[in-house]
């Protein structure tokens, strides 16, 4: 019978030291974090328009411009309403989520006057813009950024959903109507 060398015995040893981290964590309680990885892979938009409509607590906003914006806040593209709720904004090629959709009724409105919503998902090309869209989009960036997690959380916690829309998993239906959609 052949003894087993030295470096033999610590090859079969490291080999299975990976093998366990890799497939189980060798059986630790592996804490999870609750803000997202910055690590995720990049996704672009592949709509080459949004759209949807404007509106606040006393009903649909006809006039003001929807800007599309970089997660940074630089200007992508945008358009005017023209006395009706209803925006189309294109998309230019490539766009990176997340973005911004951002509605002011002005050029020098105050902050507060601004609606926001969140764009996450790189399929889904209707977005609507209110007071709620506005509130769970600022509860996802406070919880680490504009993934699709904290807008589900941020909505979860923000908006009233009905029962029928939830899962264990999240919500059923379009991610529109997921993020400030019932009304």
């Amino acid at each position: 019978m052949q003894t087993p060398t030295i470096f033999s015995r610590a090859l079969v040893a490291g080999l299975t030291l990976l093998s366990c981290a890799a497939l189980t964590g060798c059986g630790q309680d592996q804490a999870k974090s609750s803000v997202p990885s910055k690590t995720a892979a990049t996704q672009t938009l592949r709509a080459t328009s949004l759209l949807g409509a404007v509106s606040n607590n006393a009903g649909p906003i006809k006039t003001g411009s929807v800007k599309l914006l970089s997660e940074s806040g630089a200007v992508l593209a945008s358009t005017e309403l023209n006395n009706s709720p209803r925006y189309e904004v294109p998309v230019p090629s490539g766009t990176t989520l997340p973005v911004i959709l951002s509605y002011s009724p002005s050029a020098n409105a105050a902050k507060d006057e601004t609606l926001i919503s969140a764009i996450v998902h790189p399929d889904t090309s209707k977005y609507d813009i209110n007071p709620t869209t506005t509130a769970i989009a600022k509860q996802a960036k406070a919880m680490g950024g504009y993934t699709h997690n904290n807008m589900v959380r941020a909505a979860e916690n923000t908006a009233h959903v009905p029962d029928a829309n939830k899962t264990t998993s999240g919500f059923r239906g379009d991610p529109t109507s997921q993020y400030g959609g019932w009304h």
